[in-house]
């Protein structure tokens, strides 16, 4: 099993895209360093829309979260509902 990776920028809009993913991810481990938050999976991340609205308590378009990003790690898989990070085994 290969772990897949997303990095952002460590800032307030990032902020709420972690505690979401944590919530949809439980086997994810975040890795915060000076500027930036990594998170970690294995073989497979989701990111789901609904669960960063609940967070936030207001409308989210998926595309926001690249204005955050740094880096990811894993094949992409993203509509307006879902981003996800996999690798094909």
């Amino acid at each position: 099993m290969s772990n897949v990776f997303i990095a952002f920028q460590n800032n307030e809009e990032a902020r709420p895209l972690v505690e979401a993913i944590m919530t949809d991810n439980p086997a994810a481990v975040v890795v915060h360093s000076p500027g930036l938050v990594k998170i970690d999976a294995p073989n497979r991340l989701k990111i789901l829309r609904a669960t960063i609205e609940a967070q936030t308590g207001r409308p989210y378009d998926l595309q926001q979260l690249h204005l955050s990003l740094v880096t990811i790690s894993g094949y992409v898989d993203e509509d307006e509902e879902q981003f996800s990070l996999r690798w094909n085994h």
